[in-house]
């Protein structure tokens, strides 16, 4: 035999050399490792854990964990114990290949068998717990690791940051930022955009505001990532005015911004409507160097939302009209945005020939567009409802038919109940509360029979659907309209007005507050100013209040005198 002839040691050399060589072809390299254990007359010497350890690496670089772990098997049944590097090859390799549940396995097993694990091993134990959502886990092998006098550095730090962010545990973040401070470690950009986006789900805007002026002061240049993160922060803070400076200092820097960025600045004027801002953006996306960030679908949608928010249909058109010119593709939110913008500017006519173009380019209605129809038959005229149920018949038929169920005055109270529950279960859990809003505003405004309204509204209380309306405070009692629509917060003040003939009078607080919203959005309207008209009609003592913004008061005593004065029959007349 070949391998006989050579000294112990210089075999060694060679087979080492040439697994070396093998690293990037990874079949080959297990392939000698096995024959090698297979045939141990061919060899002057045991095999130890660094041949294993080469072949493992090999599998690792080539993501062949269906191949690594029975190799594993093998060392251990050939009874050569893993050492560091081992446990440290398969833990990663396991995390790599998306199998965390492995990754620990082998690091428990690792623990148990007394071997002290280095500082990368410990990083990617820490991130393959974190990804299995095992917190407590993850924070008790952190003291563990640095009882035993384990140094973490910034990999394992953005680790601990993303698995707090996701979870919006400030204090944990907090701690992450404190435990680095104390042990001198440097953020680098990865660990400061981590912790950005983690203060972003915190709701923390203010010291994500801080921590990114400490990432300029320390030398690091933001890159596309961080400048994401800080506009989406602002935009959901409703920080207009720090997103649109931000915005500023991104062009005096030159900052990167890449087309991920650009949408995110468009969405964030679209939430805050910054109309002037928007086009300002829009345009430097269409001039963009090499074509770069030109505008896609979701560019468009935001510009066809903040024009439609803006009540200004004949401009939202005219960007559809662009976006089909230059062969962009729109998606369902374009199309749902224009549609819900025509309807509200009674263009009933041309929100139903956009829902056609739609169907005809192969678009599949989704719950929202459903919902967007829906709200256009509660503001349509008489003769215009048939075209858009047409529309909705074609999205979701069993809608339409609840409609013309909700309008036959025979039609039972278990019956209507049944038949809405089929279709919130058929409906995505976000789009059930705007359904049952739309709902109520048909009956209200198409003089469906006078206690549909009302019942409608007491089957989306029983489901769960207006669950966080009220509040019983031992001096003032309130109802939150903010989330409703017009025609669901009349109801329910209506509904709530006449709970309280139940109640004891000296049972009542001294104040009742409604909410109707601060209208912090450019654009907000409509709910605030439509229910303040309701009041009026109602002869309700209610008054918008000084102190508290998008806020209707009235005392105890004004609240009983006009329900003396017999609300009942005037909500009877109005409903």
């Amino acid at each position: 035999m070949v391998l006989m002839e050579h000294s112990p040691s210089s075999l060694l050399r060679l087979l080492f050399l040439l697994l070396a060589s093998l690293l990037r072809h990874p079949a080959r390299s297990l392939l000698l490792v096995r024959w090698l254990l297979a045939n141990p007359d061919a060899r002057s010497f045991p095999l130890d854990a660094a041949f294993f350890n080469v072949a493992l690496k090999s599998l690792r670089a080539a993501r062949r964990w269906d191949l690594a772990e029975p190799l594993a098997a093998d060392m251990l049944a050939a009874g050569v114990p893993p050492d560091n590097i081992t446990y440290s090859t398969l833990i990663s390799a396991a995390r790599r290949c998306r199998r965390l549940d492995r990754s620990v396995h082998w690091f428990e097993r690792m623990y148990a068998a007394g071997v002290v694990p280095d500082e990368v091993t410990y990083s990617a134990a820490l991130d393959a717990y974190a990804r299995l959502g095992r917190r407590h886990q993850v924070a008790a092998l952190y003291d563990r690791a640095r009882a035993a006098g384990w140094r973490p550095d910034a990999v394992a730090f953005a680790v601990l940051a993303r698995m707090y962010g996701e979870a919006a545990d400030y204090d944990g973040i907090h701690y992450v930022l404190s435990e680095m401070r104390a042990l001198g470690v440097a953020p680098n950009a990865v660990v400061y955009n981590t912790l950005l986006q983690a203060l972003g789900k915190a709701g923390r805007p203010a010291l994500a505001r801080s921590l990114f002026d400490e990432m300029l002061r320390s030398g690091l240049s933001p890159n596309e990532k961080t400048l994401t993160a800080m506009i989406k922060i602002y935009g959901k803070a409703r920080w207009g005015r720090d997103a649109l400076e931000l915005w500023e200092r991104m062009k005096a820097n030159k900052w990167p911004m890449d087309f991920i960025l650009y949408n995110t600045l468009l969405s964030m004027c679209a939430d805050l409507g910054l109309e002037d801002e928007a086009e300002k953006l829009f345009d430097e996306m269409k001039r963009s160097e090499g074509g770069r960030a030109q505008p896609d679908s979701w560019s468009y949608s935001a510009m066809i939302n903040i024009y439609g928010c803006g009540g200004k249909a004949e401009r939202a058109l005219e960007v559809f009209e662009e976006m089909l010119g230059r062969k962009v593709e729109p998606n369902i939110m374009c199309y749902t945005c224009l549609i819900q913008c025509l309807g509200k500017a009674g263009r009933v006519g041309d929100a139903v020939r956009v829902f056609e173009t739609a169907i005809e380019r192969g678009t599949k209605p989704d719950d929202r567009l459903c919902g967007c129809l829906l709200s256009i038959v509660a503001l349509s005229r008489e003769e215009e409802v048939g075209m858009v149920l047409s529309c909705l018949e074609k999205a979701n038929p069993r809608l339409v038919e609840f409609v013309k169920l909700l309008k036959k005055e025979e039609a039972s109270f278990d019956e209507i109940k049944e038949e809405f529950r089929g279709i919130m279960n058929e409906a995505e859990t976000e789009v059930r509360r705007p359904y049952c809003n739309c709902l109520i505003d048909i009956c209200r405004n198409q003089s469906f029979p006078p206690q549909r309204a009302k019942e409608l509204f007491q089957i989306g209380m029983t489901y769960g659907l207006y669950g966080s309306l009220h509040t019983k405070g031992s001096s003032e009692w309130s109802l939150n309209l903010k989330s409703l629509s017009v025609g669901a917060a009349k109801t329910a003040f209506e509904e709530w007005m006449m709970s309280l003939l139940s109640e004891q009078e000296e049972g009542l607080p001294e104040s009742f507050c409604v909410f109707t919203g601060a209208g912090n959005h450019k654009f907000s309207h409509g709910l605030g100013s439509a229910f303040r008209s309701h009041l009026e009609k109602l002869g309700a003592p209610f008054l918008k209040s000084e102190e508290r913004s998008g806020s209707f008061v009235a005392s105890k005593e004004e609240v009983v005198s006009w329900l003396r004065l017999g609300i009942l029959s005037q909500m009877s007349l109005h409903r």
